[in-house]
């Protein structure tokens, strides 16, 4: 086999960078492990700041890849990136975020009730119906609670004019968007068994009278509305949109297919899907002209040939699944898609 020498991409014209998005305040990319979806958020996140615009890229995937795709650290709380352009990044790190409803959390809003006040407890009665909250089985689990605790933050905070999401690939990322629902559904529990407690209970001293059980049911409605609020706006198509990203594969586009209907269920406003590594020219898919880019030769490897008649397969399905939304392609890069030059290649791709 020949050795095939690809030349580095040392600098990019500035004509080639976008001078910004056409996107909403929150941006999610979402969709199969390994399809691209780190360096789509990326690619995006850049090119929102390269305009002005104070952006957070968050990295909700337990197996955080941004930090590599940027190549500069991500901290696990947010910080600006660049001195340049006001763009901010954060990789969740569940171990470092407090939830409501993780560990020692529920004594302090139980007033050290702890897990006898559930079901099977030393505490009381089981009510009937009512799951023990307190058991670390019937938590959400803590990736995706963390995410959410985060985002939520991000919601309120006055610092970012939007928001990148790279999701984690599409399991994590349904049970992220479902946690909405849980949650509210947990904390309306909790906010009934707490005052059928006290009714129970009366003026009777104990954990229910003290000042730090009002403390905690405070701090369980405020959640209750943060949580409104941010279910609110994933279903906002003027503030949100989910892009589902894939590869001209023909099981990934069936589980984009698959993730679009989840997404549609949850009435979370999808108008974007992202077709990522076409085997084609990059002149097909952006006006960027660029003499390093190693171009596919169908017509003289037969690799190349075969390898786009398969995708060819894949995007005809595509066109006709996604009918009505935008698809977007990246071509496949001989080299790693990593650094702020390549990124705003795949930048001028998107917008």
């Amino acid at each position: 086999m020949n050795d095939i020498e690809v030349e580095a991409v040392d600098s990019i014209d500035a004509s080639m960078e976008p001078a910004g998005v056409d996107a909403p305040e929150y941006v999610l990319y979402g969709g199969k492990g390994g399809v691209g979806k780190t360096t789509c958020a990326a690619a995006t996140a850049l090119a929102s700041a390269n305009d002005g615009t104070a952006t957070l890229v968050v990295s909700t995937d337990p197996a955080h890849s941004l930090s590599d795709v940027l190549e500069t650290p991500i901290p696990a709380e947010p910080a600006q990136l660049s001195e340049d352009v006001p763009l901010y990044g954060v990789e969740i790190d569940p171990d470092t975020v407090d939830t409501p409803f993780a560990g020692g959390g529920m004594d302090d809003l139980f007033g050290g009730m702890g897990a006898a006040a559930g079901p099977g407890g030393e505490g009381g009665p089981a009510l009937e119906g009512m799951p023990n909250p307190f058991d670390p089985g019937a938590m959400p689990g803590a990736d995706e609670a963390a995410a959410m605790q985060l985002l939520l933050e991000y919601l309120d905070d006055p610092r970012f004019e939007r928001v990148v999401v790279d999701t984690a690939p599409t399991g994590h990322t349904l049970r992220l968007l479902q946690l909405p629902e849980l949650m509210e559904s947990m904390v309306g529990r909790l906010l009934t068994f707490r005052e059928r407690m006290s009714g129970m209970l009366g003026n009777l001293p104990g954990p229910f009278g003290d000042e730090d059980a009002a403390e905690g049911l405070d701090q369980l409605e405020q959640l209750n509305e943060r949580i409104e609020r941010l279910r609110g706006a994933l279903r906002d198509p003027a503030r949100t949109e989910f892009r589902v990203v894939m590869v001209p594969e023909r099981l990934s586009v069936i589980e984009a297919e698959r993730l679009l209907r989840r997404l549609e269920e949850f009435g979370i406003p999808t108008g974007t899907v992202v077709v990522n590594r076409v085997t084609e020219d990059l002149a097909n898919v952006t006006d960027v002209d660029a003499d390093w880019f190693v171009k596919p030769d169908p017509e003289h490897c037969e690799f190349c040939a075969r390898r786009w008649e398969s995708q060819q397969e894949a995007l005809s399905r595509a066109q006709e699944v996604f009918r009505g939304r935008e698809i977007e392609r990246v071509p496949l890069f001989a080299e790693e898609v990593r650094g702020p030059e390549m990124l705003r290649v795949v930048a001028a791709c998107l917008t």
